[in-house]
């Protein structure tokens, strides 16, 4: 946030077109097989976009040595296929969005602190590319 806002965090994490322009965005977690990643979810003229708040340590394969790196997920607005909004059915309080790409690779968000904006927001992008 030191850096000048979510927008510039977005366009100095991001390869970003030059008329591409951040619209919204969102602080989630992104459910992966190594659990929950806190971030934050950017939606753009051009892209969906996730990048988590602090570096991930991995293992290089084939080597002992541990890198760290930011989480990140880029989906154009052109491989966007779905967006879906979903609740728990054991804890109704539990809300997430998956969003699925053309390619069939599904992400799993929740933690949203707007949801209803989020799924809104997400859906019309999605249905204006679509129109």
């Amino acid at each position: 946030m030191a850096e000048g806002g979510y927008e510039k965090v977005f366009q100095n994490t991001f390869e970003n077109a030059p008329e591409e322009k951040l619209l919204k965005y969102y602080g989630c977690y992104l459910s992966t097989s190594a659990g929950p990643v806190a971030g934050v979810l950017y939606l753009s003229t051009a892209k969906v976009a996730f990048c988590s708040d602090d570096p991930l340590s991995y293992k290089v394969p084939e080597s002992e040595e541990v890198r760290m790196s930011y989480y990140k997920v880029v989906i154009t607005l052109q491989q966007l296929k779905a967006v879906n909004a979903s609740t728990s059915k054991t804890n109704s309080v539990e809300k997430y969005i998956q969003i699925i790409s053309v390619d069939n690779h599904e992400f799993w968000f929740m933690g949203f602190v707007y949801y209803d904006s989020a799924v809104k927001n997400l859906q019309g992008v999605l249905q204006a590319r679509q129109s």
